[in-house]
């Protein structure tokens, strides 16, 4: 794993800096705006450090414990930490190990001194006997003494790998019992167990795990505006995800933050609550909201959209199990070019994951998704949000915690997931 920090005037430069030098696939941990002080405030304008990684294909016998240079703080494991320390491993072995030698190379010694003595023309055949029985006895001690400092290394191996087991089973049932599935957690500690030393703490294994969560779930896909085509972007779901207020959320969050032009449109007529929804929205914000009944009047309305940055286009709630509503959504996606649009998943932290599951499958059929978890809020566990992005390997993007508009949304924070799912302060 290699991680840098880059610094630049903006934090798009310094972005660009680390995929420079890490290349695309290299994930952004941590931003941070660096504001001068004192003197040096009238001398120097802002700047942006980033913090970026990559995973390398091969790991050298490093332990990953070790705190790198750029890698965020290590999060809070006290309660981990204070279970593992009720148990016992025995004391450590290095004094013990050290004696052995010692014993070793004197036994050594003194035979090396009494076969020296055999040769010396001087030594009669009684004292040459005495001597024979003296090194017969002398190897004896050498071959047990040598037995003995084999069991003990075998032992002091067999100690070691059971702390690091004890260790590593701590964090599997963390990791579980916050709902990531069984599979997806034996992967990471997999990973994790080659590049364990002989003396690896439990916060030096955490830290490892921490490190290998935050890679895999990788840094937000966000709507890009930097296009000059207007940007269609399609919210898909299930019914009762809460897409309408996410939508909401996110066309304030366009309009007021980053001063775009943007219009709405529906096609979820199955609802008359929602149009009237967005209609209230849009009323705020004042921007224009369009209600289409099919695909023919998708392709009209487009004609008068031009003008616009971003069009957020809400969805009919769907059955991921009726075939004729999954024509209809292919119809109106169809109505766009791939390169002038965007599809988002919407999904509900709170379904069970096996409905996940059929939900994702039905929708990767239809089309490329990024994911949006709303309802962060209503679960403890969110175990789902990692599952989900690596079974379907969509990017993750923005997550919503209640139904405040414009607030209670942001983007996924790959930091404070790694966190929550290993028990640590978030």
């Amino acid at each position: 794993m290699i991680i840098k920090k880059y610094i630049g005037k903006t934090e798009e430069e310094a972005i660009g800096l680390a995929k420079a030098d890490l290349g695309e696939e290299a994930t952004i941990m941590n931003t941070k705006e660096i504001v001068p002080h004192g003197l040096f405030k009238f001398f120097r304008q802002l700047s942006f450090e980033v913090t970026a990684a990559v995973d390398e294909i091969k790991q050298t016998n490093a332990v990953p414990a070790q705190k790198e240079p750029g890698i965020s703080e290590t999060p809070d494991f006290s309660k981990l930490q204070q279970v593992l320390n009720e148990q016992q491993f025995g004391p450590a072995p290095d004094s013990k190990t050290a004696q052995k030698e010692a014993e070793r190379e004197r036994l050594l010694k003194s035979r090396h001194i009494l076969e020296d003595s055999m040769d010396d023309d001087s030594v009669d055949r009684e004292d040459s006997k005495g001597i024979e029985q003296k090194l017969s006895t002398l190897q004896d001690l050498l071959e047990k003494q040598m037995t003995l400092s084999q069991d003990g290394e075998k032992e002091e191996k067999e100690r070691i790998v059971d702390k690091n087991q004890a260790y590593l089973d701590l964090i599997r049932k963390q990791l579980i019992q916050n709902e990531v599935e069984e599979c997806y957690v034996e992967q990471i500690l997999n990973e994790i167990k080659g590049t364990l030393g002989h003396n690896t703490t439990l916060d030096n294994i955490l830290a490892g795990v921490y490190q290998k969560i935050v890679l895999k779930i990788g840094s937000p896909h966000l709507i890009d505006l930097k296009t000059k085509h207007t940007k269609y972007i399609f919210f898909v779901g299930p019914t009762g995800v809460g897409k309408t207020t996410t939508i909401a959320k996110i066309a304030s969050m366009m309009k007021l933050a980053k001063k775009s032009k943007v219009a709405l449109v529906t096609s979820d007529t199955y609802r008359i609550a929602a149009v009237e929804q967005l209609k209230i929205y849009a009323n705020i914000l004042g921007i224009p909201l369009h209600v289409v009944y099919a695909a023919e009047e998708m392709e009209k309305l487009k004609d008068g959209l031009h003008d616009y940055d971003l069009v957020l286009v809400d969805t009919a709630g769907r059955s991921h199990n009726n075939k004729e509503q999954k024509e209809d959504l292919c119809n109106i996606l169809r109505t766009v070019p791939e390169s002038d649009k965007e599809v988002f998943l919407v999904l509900s932290a709170t379904t069970k994951y096996q409905d996940l599951v059929d939900i994702t499958n039905t929708y990767s059929g239809i089309c490329r998704y990024s994911i949006i978890f709303t309802k962060l809020d209503e679960t403890s566990k969110i175990g789902n949000i990692f599952n989900i992005h690596i079974l379907t390997g969509a990017p993750l993007s923005y997550v919503t915690q209640g139904q405040n508009v414009p607030n209670d949304i942001g983007k996924i924070d790959a930091q404070k997931i790694a966190k929550q799912l290993l028990g640590g302060n978030s």
